[in-house]
């Protein structure tokens, strides 16, 4: 596979209708997959699912959209502890690009992550990814927590159904401004909103 990407980074308000609907259709095809529920959020040209990202790291090829990773700055709550953190997600990979690694969206968003002033990114993601997310935490550049539940706010309120929902994911802390050995303890996340 070759990894000649162009990676554009860019603050949300920088994008221009086509580009929601190239990332839309991007999102669709990637999160199609996984089931029809998972590409549902993004049609009618929406390119993002719960909460809307800050900025973006995107990577092209020749194709098209290669890769993509959102960002938002916020205050989650760790146990205790009131935390600012920049939330990676939006996480997609082409299919046939599938090992492009995680590696490669957070490595062109190192920069963007040291000028957001956080002292840490924070993401969650399906146990099903523990494999994918292990490889590129084993050099100790991110560290990945089990048994830790995340409450986040429902992105679309309904009268039929709760307005937040607890979950069970793998949560994947990247230090940024200060070590991984600062990370509060505490098995609960609120996250404070949408997932991103």
């Amino acid at each position: 596979m070759s990894l000649k990407v162009q990676w554009k980074l860019c603050w949300e308000n920088q994008l221009e209708r086509a580009d929601h609907e190239e990332l839309s259709e991007f999102f669709r095809k990637s999160y199609g997959p996984t089931g029809a529920f998972n590409a549902k959020p993004f049609e009618g040209g929406r390119s993002w699912a719960g909460a809307r990202p800050e900025r973006r790291a995107i990577a092209y090829d020749s194709v098209g959209v290669a890769s993509h990773m959102g960002v938002l700055r916020r205050f989650i709550k760790v146990g205790e502890t009131d935390l600012l953190v920049a939330e990676l997600g939006l996480y997609a990979v082409r299919p046939d690009l599938e090992r492009m690694g995680i590696a490669h969206s957070v490595g062109a968003l190192t920069p963007t992550l040291r000028e957001l002033g956080v002292p840490f990114a924070f993401g969650t993601v399906r146990h099903a990814m523990r494999n994918h997310v292990e490889r590129y935490c084993h050099n100790g550049m991110a560290s990945v927590l089990t048994g830790v539940r995340v409450r986040s706010s429902i992105a679309e309120v309904s009268p039929d159904h709760p307005s937040t929902r607890t979950e069970d994911p793998l949560v994947v802390i990247f230090p940024v401004g200060r070590p991984l050995s600062e990370w509060p303890p505490g098995t609960l996340i609120e996250r404070n909103g949408s997932e991103l």
